[in-house]
């Protein structure tokens, strides 16, 4: 077994240290997810805590860890009685991020079930968790089912298997500690708010840290035993406090001033339900046990809530995560009176260090600070054939609101979503199949169909059905995928007017929205002056893209070939990366094709590539005005797709009909 890097040995990372020890002394907290950047030791500050919790003792035997002295009534190794146990260390499991259901759940043997009524399970990581820590690295791109199944598990403590009538149940209680980075997508609100604390990490800046880290680690890498032994010392004292602190822990007093400034702060703050209060007060008790006092000071709760509540007062998905701490200094002083705590004015460090998250920034509808200067009423358009003179400052974005739904035709097979139809593992059921390798769906009818002409040779004589496996039958269903969504924006001066360039791109936010509910992939090329970029390439981070969108300039001619070929260009990279994920292009265009030679028959030509590759795809009609000349519609015909316009493009607005893209005339054939 490889030696884990000393906990102590981490250099900096106040916070993220900081919350896992809180959940190393309290479980109850909930666990962490840690937030940032790639090469900032995240998962080494985890793999490491896992040396520094205690032992547990466990029933000799159980496949279930079950506690020997209050023993699971349920457990399938059971039943147990109360007696002696062994000791062993706790645990940490890593769920891989392409784990399957059975990998996490365990399996059961269903032609045992069936042929001989036997629970014949075997445990899943979900079972090698209980009593440890369960650490899912890139959290945010664990599958949805998965991501379902942890959310189960973690609200009811415990583990269902459900084969067709057969079950199995065993307690799962575990630390949850997760670990992604922003810029590769964003986390489901259901599992974020399962993550009892979160922090955001960073790489230092300051020059001395960074070559202290450098150094360590290039230590730890000659000789990680040799490393380890020269921290043993430190590390001792921090597992001899951790095992102080959980003896202190019931005989912490959280008072009822220190409650109310919990329940204030959360109020000030606008989040949802009551979940945060409750993790506020067991962090905030922790916090006291840790630094070996029995009463919970006002230090406790600002630490608390600066740990506890960033990620939960997101009021939508592109609302940076992060807390003001000068609203919550004015809550803690204003609801302070009658606590414990006499100094109005808290430790910033709070004990043990850390100071939670600095004040965040607005996402991407920042404040512009008035920089910008304001065009006429009408905008106008500028003369300029790019850059330079003939480029407007970005017009802000106007309301998004809820758009129709938009889907690729046919039936796919790439990563799940909640976007187009697709054969999945997960779904209604549409048919049955001989498994190919090993069962994990059983459709039952279809099995017993197949073992019953063959009971009379098979010599049955009781009651049960003999089944062999050549009769199983694998379950084929049908769900929902999640497709790459290529945003092409028009953002040539005739687009530039800035009433109407602020509803393009509150359009085009609506539609990111759309794409982060539906967990797709998406990428945004623009085109302007003389040529196009990719803006963005391909990625599962919507937010990166809603912040490009704000700062997209506008001006000059109208280059819609040179658009449409690097959006061409950039589906072709794309399928070689991920074969299975089907794409959706969204042209947000007037139609108009300026600049060059021949531009409309170019922009013609490069529309029909997607038409001959089968690409599903969409104009959004951007032409304003009591003259409209139809351009847009005419590039949809020619891209194979259809055309809708900005009004249609809302939800309310067509009473809920949902229009496959393909298009009215496709399905008129």
């Amino acid at each position: 077994m490889s030696t884990p890097f000393p906990f102590t040995a981490l250099v900096g990372q106040d916070d993220l240290r900081l919350a896992l020890l809180l959940n190393a002394v309290s479980p109850a907290v909930g666990g962490v997810l840690v937030r940032g950047e790639k090469g900032t030791a995240k998962s080494t500050a985890v793999r490491a805590l896992s040396a520094l919790l205690p032992e547990v003792s466990v029933v000799p035997g159980c496949r279930f860890s079950c506690d020997p002295v209050k023993p699971d009534a349920q457990c399938p190794d059971g039943p147990h009685e109360p007696g002696a146990g062994v000791g062993r260390p706790a645990r940490m499991v890593e769920l891989p991020v392409g784990a399957s259901e059975d990998r996490l759940v365990g399996a059961l043997d269903i032609e045992r079930a069936l042929s001989e009524g036997v629970k014949a399970f075997e445990p899943g990581l979900l079972a090698d968790a209980h009593r440890g820590i369960l650490y899912v690295d890139e959290v945010n791109l664990l599958h949805d089912h998965l991501v379902d199944l942890l959310l189960d598990a973690a609200a009811m403590g415990a583990s269902y298997v459900e084969r067709e009538g057969v079950s199995v149940r065993h307690a799962s209680k575990f630390l949850l500690v997760g670990t992604m980075n922003p810029e590769e997508g964003e986390l489901r609100p259901q599992l974020l708010d399962r993550f009892g604390l979160t922090v955001e990490v960073a790489a230092s800046r300051e020059p001395d840290q960074r070559v202290e880290v450098v150094r360590r680690r290039l230590a730890y890498d000659d000789d990680p035993a040799g490393f380890a032994a020269r921290w043993a010392d430190e590390e001792s004292a921090v597992r001899a406090r951790i095992v102080a602190a959980r003896k202190l822990l019931p005989s912490v007093l959280l008072g009822d001033g220190a409650l109310r400034q919990i329940a204030a702060t959360c109020a000030a703050f606008e989040v949802d339900g009551m979940r945060a209060d409750i993790v506020m007060a067991r962090t905030a008790t922790a916090l006291a046990a840790w630094a070996g006092r029995t009463e919970v000071l006002a230090e406790d709760v600002r630490q608390a809530a600066l740990l506890a509540l960033p990620h939960r007062r997101r009021r939508n998905p592109f609302d940076a995560p992060g807390l003001d701490e000068d609203k919550l200094d004015e809550t803690l002083e204003e609801f302070g009176g009658g606590s414990e705590e006499e100094d109005p004015d808290p430790d910033p460090d709070g004990p043990g260090g850390g100071g939670g998250q600095p004040p965040s920034e607005d996402g991407p509808q920042a404040d512009d600070s008035g920089a910008r200067p304001e065009a006429g009423e009408d905008g106008g358009e500028p003369q300029a054939s790019g850059g330079g003179s003939g480029e407007q400052q970005p017009a802000r974005a106007s309301e998004p609101f809820r758009t129709k739904v938009l889907s690729v035709p046919g039936l796919g097979e790439g990563a799940a979503g909640r976007r187009s139809r697709a054969r999945t593992e997960h779904g209604r059921t549409t048919g049955a199949r001989r498994p190919r390798g090993a069962l994990t769906k059983l459709h039952l009818a279809a099995t017993v169909q197949a073992a019953a002409p063959h009971q009379r040779a098979r010599g049955r004589s009781g009651r049960g059905l003999v089944v062999r496996r050549d009769d199983l039958r694998q379950a084929t269903r049908e769900g929902r995928e999640g497709n790459l969504v290529l945003f092409v924006v028009d953002a040539s001066g005739s687009m530039a007017a800035r009433q109407r360039m602020s509803a393009v791109k509150g359009a085009v936010l609506s539609l990111l929205l759309d794409a982060y509910q539906r967990r797709d992939k998406v990428g945004l090329v623009t085109f302007r002056g003389s040529a196009a970029e990719v803006a963005l390439p391909p990625t599962s981070s919507v937010d990166a893209a809603a912040v490009r969108l704000e700062s997209l300039p506008t001006g000059g001619r109208t280059p819609l070939a040179a658009g449409l070929l690097r959006a061409h260009e950039v589906l072709r990279v794309e399928r070689l990366r991920d074969p299975a994920r089907r794409a959706l292009v969204v042209v947000v265009t007037d139609g108009r094709a300026t600049g060059g030679p021949e531009p409309v028959a170019l922009a013609s030509r490069a529309a029909r590539l997607f038409a001959a590759d089968g690409v599903a795809s969409v104009v959004v009609d951007c032409e304003s005005g009591p003259v409209r000349l139809g351009l847009a519609g005419q590039l949809a015909g020619e891209l194979g797709g259809t055309a809708v316009t900005l009004d249609e493009l809302r939800a309310d607005s067509i009473a809920g009909l949902v229009r496959d893209v393909q298009g009215t005339s496709r399905r008129a054939a």
